[in-house]
């Protein structure tokens, strides 16, 4: 099944637009499109997962325990951490890559780090 992204309040907003500029078949919705602004994270988990949809977030803090504590009694479509000074064009280049590569079943429960690095300056 074709991978479908939830963006939780703590993703740079330019980035979500960056991926809707180059590839406006990528299936992404922004917090405020899902109602998620002002929701804890859990809740975000929660309504992510009803929507069977790959969290993205760059909260690297509370995310990680608060994904632990919902897979440990609920199934996740996953969760991408990207790092939060992460270039535009880098990340947008990392979710281009996970839409190319995976399918949706192969993120369950799946908690994954922003994995490619900045090109060196």
């Amino acid at each position: 099944m074709r991978i479908k992204f939830q963006a939780d309040a703590d993703l740079d907003g330019r980035i979500l637009r960056g991926l809707r500029r180059v590839a406006p078949e990528v299936d992404v919705r922004t917090a405020a499109e899902a109602g998620l602004a002002a929701l804890e994270d859990p809740d975000v988990l929660r309504l992510a997962a009803e929507a069977g949809r790959i969290l993205i977030s760059q909260d690297r803090s509370t995310m990680p325990a608060h994904f632990q504590r919902f897979v440990s009694r609920s199934q996740s479509p996953g969760v991408i951490l990207l790092r939060a000074r992460v270039p535009i064009a880098v990340a947008i280049e990392e979710l281009l890559l996970i839409c190319a590569a995976n399918e949706t079943e192969e993120w369950i429960n799946r908690l994954a780090w922003s994995f490619m690095r900045p090109p060196d300056m």
